[in-house]
Order: structure tokens, then sequence, then C-alpha cells
């Protein structure tokens, strides 16, 4: 899928290329299919060289070699990794494995260029908004039947397995995920006999308790430009993003209960004053930012945050907690889940030999020494239990969340656009701004119809 924080390694919200080029390059693809696109492999390589070719080959034992792209900065320090999944490729299946870093930020197009001119790698890391996008331009392999009788089907985390289906068909497998909750400093809870809220109007309640008893510390800021901390609270009152009919998608965030949901959370900047004026132009990392300089109460951000918090300033080690965002009337609320897939491309010349490098990296201890060392989550349930059943107060709730409430943006090919263009962070700082809620969420849901529905 991707608010880049390279820094955090997973990209919280999808790092996506520029905008215009993306946008004409993916509708080049809808408009034609890959097939099509063959003739015009040499436009598209002109906004950039990949420098290198992929797909399948022959090592100079004449054994062959599988390409596998990886985004860098997810892990920071890999190398010791990409050695290990190396030697164990080649244990298993007697190829040798070429890993290439791609940055997050070319990495779109770059993939573009590779479904068109078929000179790319035979698997890639894509990020989950755009496993659908790239399914329907067909630069991807169908991977059911092979999820199927593998068993790993089943296994898979329910909303990380949503994020790479497109029409009813798998086009990729879960790598590593990581959802959102609420980290919080436990001392001042503490100190005014504070309990975790367990539903909205608890949370709403502990906001105003904070604001009374340390008006020096933001209860929880509200940040007008990070869309995956706004969309539980949608989600949460029953609303969604966008909804399929008839193979037509529609923005519904203007519906009833998704405005419910952005009246409430963005209520409690304006009428409850949980947050600053400032926040309205924040991401995620600068409300982190803000709870490591000891500014913030509480702070809805991702699992791999504690750690940078706690490096941010080690005191912090004895003084954070964190809970699931609540529901509504209780339990868990919906929270975005958010990581990275691992696809076959299509035009990749050994199918099976990707297959069984997908089938390693996702149920192996590679599996989850990549979500160890990263800071994520794995892909599947199996491998997930042992975070949820977890003794350590930063970990368990977001795998709880992650097994019991994550969810995945709407699987329509157009959505990484709407991420790029940003049309959720725009909604949320127009109401910050002063317009409606009514009058901000038709917007906003316009918007989504329109690019959803553009051919």
């Amino acid at each position: 899928m991707p608010e880049a924080a390279r820094p955090h390694r997973l990209p919280p919200e999808p790092a996506l290329s520029p905008r215009q080029g993306r946008h004409t390059s993916m509708r080049l693809i809808r408009t034609a299919g890959v097939a099509a696109l063959a003739a015009s492999a040499l436009v598209l390589t002109a906004c950039g060289n990949d420098g290198s070719s992929g797909g399948s080959s022959s090592d100079s034992k004449g054994g062959k070699t599988l390409t596998w792209w990886v985004m860098k900065g997810t892990n920071p320090d890999a190398s010791t990794f990409y050695a290990a999944a190396k030697k164990e490729f080649k244990k298993r299946t007697g190829a040798s494995l070429k890993i290439q870093e791609i940055q997050w930020a070319d990495a779109h197009d770059r993939l573009v260029r590779a479904f068109a001119s078929g000179d790319g790698p035979d698997v890639s890391e894509i990020g989950t908004t755009w496993t659908p996008e790239f399914a329907a331009a067909g630069g991807l392999t169908d991977v059911t039947a092979k999820l199927d009788k593998s068993g790993l089907g089943k296994d898979l985390v329910p909303a990380l397995k949503a994020s790479a289906t497109y029409n009813g068909k798998q086009y990729g497998v879960g790598w590593y995920a990581g959802v959102r909750s609420i980290i919080y400093r436990k001392d001042v809870f503490e100190k005014h006999k504070l309990s975790v809220p367990k539903n909205w109007d608890e949370l709403e309640q502990t906001v105003k308790t904070l604001k009374k008893e340390e008006p020096k510390l933001m209860p929880l800021p509200v940040a007008g430009d990070a869309a995956y901390a706004t969309i539980p609270f949608v989600w949460g009152a029953g609303g969604e993003l966008a909804t399929e009919q008839g193979g037509k998608w529609t923005g519904t965030i203007d519906s009833k209960e998704s405005k419910a949901g952005l009246d409430f959370y963005t209520g409690l900047a304006l009428k409850d004053k949980s947050s600053s004026v400032g926040a309205t132009t924040w991401r995620e990392t600068d409300v982190l930012d803000s709870f490591v300089k000891g500014k913030s109460a509480m702070v809805i951000q991702g699992n791999w945050t504690p750690k940078t918090a706690i490096a941010g300033d080690p005191s912090l080690k004895e003084k954070i907690g964190a809970f699931p965002i609540p529901g509504k009337d209780g339990g868990i609320n919906p929270a975005v889940l958010g990581g990275s897939n691992l696809a076959i491309l299509k035009t990749s010349k050994n199918q099976d030999l990707a297959w069984q490098f997908v089938n390693m990296m996702t149920t192996s201890q590679l599996a989850k020494d990549w979500a160890d060392q990263a800071g994520y989550f794995p892909s599947t349930n199996s491998a997930l239990k042992p975070f949820a059943e977890s003794t350590d107060p930063l970990v368990k709730p977001f795998a709880e969340t992650m097994l019991k409430a994550g969810k995945t943006p709407p699987s329509a090919p157009g959505w990484g656009t709407v991420e790029g263009n940003k049309t959720i962070p725009q909604m949320v700082q127009s109401i910050l701004t002063g317009t409606s809620v009514d009058k901000a969420a038709k917007t906003a849901s316009d918007s989504v119809t329109k690019t959803l529905q553009e051919k």
C-alpha cells in the first residue's frame, strides 16, 4: 500500500511516486492493458531507466536465478537477513536469489515500466493499496489456486488477504503488516486516576479530564495530514470510504455513519480542545515527535513507534503504555492495517520458482525474523498469535487490534490515486479550519467517486 516516514521503516501511509506521472501511467494501463503497452514501453522508459534488467536468468554455474525487488528502508539493516534468505532459497530450490532494493518513491513507476517491457523482477514487494491497481492492470499473477493448494490462504490474516484480492482472485500474499492503536503516558493517567477508555464516550471524557488537569499537554492531537488516524473513526461509526456495486465504486464518506465518525474525531479538537491549531497540518511523524517531547498525553500511532519513542527519550520506557482505539460502544475499533504483499509479476519466466520463494518468505522462520527486525507483524494468524498472547504491554494491544479489528482501505484499483491526491487529509484540514463536516465530506466523497470511476 504509502505519509512517508522512512526512519520508521514501513511508510505509515502510502509512499507514492509523483502524482501526475503515476496517474497518467496507470490510466494508460487500465485503458490498454499490459499486453498492448509493449509498444509504449519506450515512452515509459523515457521517464527514467531502471538501470538493470530483472526476471529469471542463469547464474555463472548455469543454475536458475530469481530476482526480487524489495523496498529500501523497511528494514534499515537488512544485509544479514538477505544473506539468510539467499541461503535458505538455495537450500530449498538449488536456485540463486538476486535482491534489488528499490526506493518507495520510485517503485510505482518502475513497476509500471516492468509490466510494459517485461524486463522486471520475478517477485516484488508491493504496498497493499497498490496491489488491486496492478492486478486490474494485468501485471500480476493470479495465485489463488496455489494459495488454496498450499493451505496458506486459510492462515493469512483476513484483512491482509483482502488487500491482495481483486475480483475474487488473489494476486499477492501478505508479507508483513502494521496497525495503529493509542500509545499513552501511563504516569499521567496514574497521577489523575484515569483508566484506559473502553468506548468513545470514555475517550472523550478522558480528553476533557486531561485538558483540565494537564493544561500544558495536548490530550490527543488530531493531525490534519494523517489519514490513517482519521479512517478508524469513519469505520467505527459504521461508515465506509467507498462501496462497490456492479463493478462500480462510489465514495461514501458523506454517508450519515461516516459523517458521525468524522464529527466525533474532529470534535475532539474543535469542541473538546484536545489538539492545537498547529496540528492541522501535522503528519504522523509530527504527532510522534510531540509525544516524545512530552507535549501529548495520547497519540494514535503504529506498532513500530513505541521503540522509536523510547529511543528518542529513554526515560519514557517506564512511562508509556498502549491500548486499542476503543470501539464506539465498546470492544476494539477497526483500524487501518497497512503493510506489503509479495506478488509475482506475470512477466516472470519461472512462475513455479517464484511461488516457492513467496511461500518460503511468508511461512518459514524468515517471516518472523523479518517482522522482528523491521518492527512489524507477520502476515499469518499462526505467526501472529504469539504476539497477541505476549505479556509485553507495548506489543499485545497492537497484535490484538490486527487480529480482531484490522481492516484495509477499499480494494478499488484507483484507491492508491485517492491516497496520492490526499483526499482525506484535505477533508480533515478543511473541517479543522471551519468547513462543516457535511460540506467537507460531500466534497471528499465526490472526489473519491470521480477518481475511482475514471477510466
